[in-house]
């Protein structure tokens, strides 16, 4: 049997949803069938970095300067260059390309270099409605462009679909749900103990947790984070608050915790790995994003048992089931939010079934090696019909 080489440009491998999205399919598809490298940018920055961490796990990586997120018409223009000649001289089959740059320079690479198969997975548009109206229609015109050059545009969420096809980008044919799944079995709550690493933290062991896992950026929204936080623990005076990452927007988020006068009940543990244990210690997972395709955390906060309060935005629609598995407010709405965290917190009976609901629906959407089936299935029909 012929093996298929497989390349996943991606612009950085930054702690983040689409890094780890991406890290997981190349090391977890078939190794008999599919023969599979990444290739990044070599920018990392505050988030942390997955580099290492893609070569422990026995992924071929090859570094290319020139790719950079920002907008550098010299060096895009040179990474255009290097990538189409790897991409030839390597003679992949498919070209599976994620995040913004890398998508939009990998397709065309791929599309000159003759590439039979070139994938896309949309981690969330690139753009928003928080950008200028001419940035935002210059992404647009590029997402159309390369649509043109793609067999596949794989999205995490219904929401996306609807939003590619209302801008004109692709047709409906070409698009493929495959959610953003997770290692279950490093996200079950049996296996840890959540009052050591409370312990560990320095949290009470009988108070309430609000926490958060995620980048200190503006799409993270991260200093509303803290507004809302700080209703809740003028109402609930003995809540600890737990924020886990680090980000752009760090010494903000401390000056504003110390404006709210939280920093003798927030723990911020900057970047860590194990996820899994830091969530056990929660009882809510607030999240403030502005705009997501389908952001892991929800599924992983969900897992571990701990109901999510977010804003109702794109793919959190889609991962959250108002007043089942946790609560969606308006967004903006910080009154909102806090109101449905406090209603968490000093309810344990609702908390336990929403937490129970949501690990079923977490066990049967998000399971990292059903997400590498079915793009493994993806590939071999497209193949096919080449």
């Amino acid at each position: 049997m012929t093996v298929i080489r497989v390349l996943h440009p991606i612009t950085r491998l930054i702690v983040g949803g689409a890094q780890e999205n991406t890290m997981f399919t190349a090391a977890l598809l078939d190794k008999s069938k599919f023969q599979t490298e990444v290739l990044s940018g070599p920018q990392t920055g505050s988030e942390g970095s997955l580099i290492e961490e893609v070569r422990e796990r026995g992924v071929t990586l090859t570094i290319l300067p020139e790719l950079v997120r920002q907008v550098n018409p010299v060096l895009d223009l040179v990474a255009l260059w290097k990538l189409y000649r790897y991409i030839r001289s390597s003679r992949f089959t498919i070209v599976h390309t994620h995040s913004s740059k890398a998508g939009i320079l990998g397709r065309i690479a791929a599309r000159i270099a003759g590439v039979p198969v070139i994938v896309h997975t949309v981690h969330g548009w690139s753009f928003h409605d928080r950008m200028s109206k001419s940035t935002r229609l210059a992404y647009i015109l590029l997402e159309r462009l390369t649509a043109l050059f793609s067999r596949a545009l794989i999205v995490v969420a219904h929401q996306d679909i609807e939003k590619g096809l209302q801008e004109k980008i692709g047709h409906r044919e070409q698009y493929h749900l495959i959610r953003s799944a997770i290692p279950l079995e490093e996200f079950d709550p049996i296996h840890i103990d959540p009052a050591s690493i409370r312990r560990e933290l320095g949290i009470p062991l009988d108070v309430p947790v609000v926490g958060n896992v995620g980048r200190f950026s503006e799409q993270k929204n991260p200093l509303e984070w803290v507004s809302i936080a700080a209703k809740v623990g003028q109402v609930l005076h003995h809540c600890y608050f737990l924020l886990v990452g680090d980000g752009p927007l760090r010494l903000e988020v401390e000056y504003k915790l110390k404006q709210e006068g939280l920093m003798d009940r927030c723990v911020l543990t900057g970047l860590r790995r194990d996820v899994p244990r830091l969530i056990s210690t929660m009882d809510v997972f607030l999240l403030t994003s502005l705009w997501e395709g389908l952001p892991r955390v929800i599924p992983q906060s969900m897992a571990m048992q701990v109901p999510v309060v977010a804003y109702r935005v794109d793919g959190t629609i889609e991962a959250i089931e108002d007043g089942v598995t946790g609560y969606l407010c308006n967004p903006g709405d910080i009154n909102e939010m806090a109101s449905s965290c406090i209603k968490l917190l000093s309810d344990p009976n609702s908390r336990g079934e929403m937490g129970r609901r949501g690990r079923e629906f977490a066990l049967r959407e998000f399971d990292v090696r059903e997400m590498v089936n079915q793009i493994a299935h993806l590939y071999t029909d497209l193949l096919k019909s080449e």
